[in-house]
């Protein structure tokens, strides 16, 4: 019988994933980074379509990850108005977009070789 190992980081991700969704985000994405960059294990890249919109998604993945789990973001990077927001939770990148930005800066092809976590 074969041994299935838990991935904690991967659960994290999903975790970051499903509040991401529980606040409409839009085309969210989860790319499995750890055999093509020591950057970080996992990026989740979704979009808000407006300033107040990127908040309230990186707000709700931040206090689910420090209510649940005690974890805080290793760094918080743009602001709403920026249109770009990242939070760095070390392994798990997340990158919140406005849509038009995604579209410029393009990380999904970017990373294109990454596989999608379902």
């Amino acid at each position: 019988m074969k041994h299935i190992r838990s991935n904690p980081t991967l659960t994290l991700a999903k975790l970051c994933r499903e509040a991401a969704l529980d606040k409409k985000a839009d085309d969210v994405i989860l790319l499995d980074m750890r055999s093509i960059s020591a950057v970080a294990d996992y990026f989740l890249i979704c979009s808000g379509n407006s300033e107040p919109h990127l908040k309230a998604i990186a707000d709700e993945i931040t206090r689910r990850l420090r209510t649940d789990h005690g974890i805080r973001p290793n760094g918080r990077d743009g602001f709403p108005a920026s249109r770009w927001v990242v939070l760095d939770y070390r392994d798990i990148l997340i990158h919140i977009f406005h849509p038009e930005l995604r579209q410029r800066y393009a990380l999904e092809q970017l990373w294109g070789d990454a596989k999608r976590v379902r």
